[in-house]
């Protein structure tokens, strides 16, 4: 059984899920997606998980209604000065997830970009935060992504991350922001990930 993850129903209301595939809508936020994906993985056995929904790409990386798949995504669990919080014991603060390469692999090979995620609590609605996140690296914007696929990497469960673009990150005024443009960039990379993923017979 394969796991395929979104933060609302209408992410995925559209799909006719296949048999052999399973939809959990998690609900919105960073918290919500880690407590209700890693409730489905305990509960049930998965070869695999799909976090599907709609992001905002950094300006210059993809425009509206465009797709793409994030190879890893980061979360800001830092020092406000973005120095790394220095924990006894040596322990090490997780702030990074990573999709299965092979997946990637095969889903960038159709055709599809590559991206680097960032997972936020609050959607960005200025310039100034969207440069920022820029200068750290990040390239599109959700607010679950970083939870589904550390939840999955936890547990050993090979995941990729597919998002259909539905607003430029930055000015919310000047963002383009539209739901059913980003369902429109999904629903390709989407498809091609579910087919990736189905058994060979």
């Amino acid at each position: 059984m394969i796991l395929l993850v979104c933060a609302v129903a209408r992410e995925l209301s559209w799909l006719e899920v296949p048999e052999g595939f399973r939809v959990l809508v998690t609900g919105v936020g960073p918290v919500e997606a880690a407590i209700n994906t890693t409730r489905a993985l305990m509960r049930d056995t998965y070869t695999a998980v799909v976090n599907a929904g709609i992001a905002g790409a950094l300006p210059g990386v993809a425009n509206v209604g465009e797709a793409v798949v994030v190879r890893d995504e980061f979360m800001e669990l830092d020092v406000e000065t973005g120095e790394p919080i220095v924990l006894p014991d040596r322990m090490r603060v997780p702030d990074t997830a990573r999709s299965d390469r092979n997946l990637v692999t095969a889903v960038t090979r159709l055709g599809f970009k590559a991206a680097r995620g960032v997972t936020v609590s609050r959607v960005t609605a200025s310039d100034a935060t969207g440069h920022r996140l820029s200068a750290l690296g990040a390239q599109v914007e959700s607010m679950e992504g970083f939870s589904v696929l550390r939840a999955a990497e936890l547990l050993g469960i090979p995941a990729i991350e597919v998002r259909g673009i539905s607003n430029i990150v930055g000015n919310r005024e000047r963002s383009r922001w539209s739901f059913s443009s980003g369902i429109e960039g999904l629903k390709p990379i989407l498809t091609a990930t579910i087919d990736a993923l189905r058994p060979t017979e």
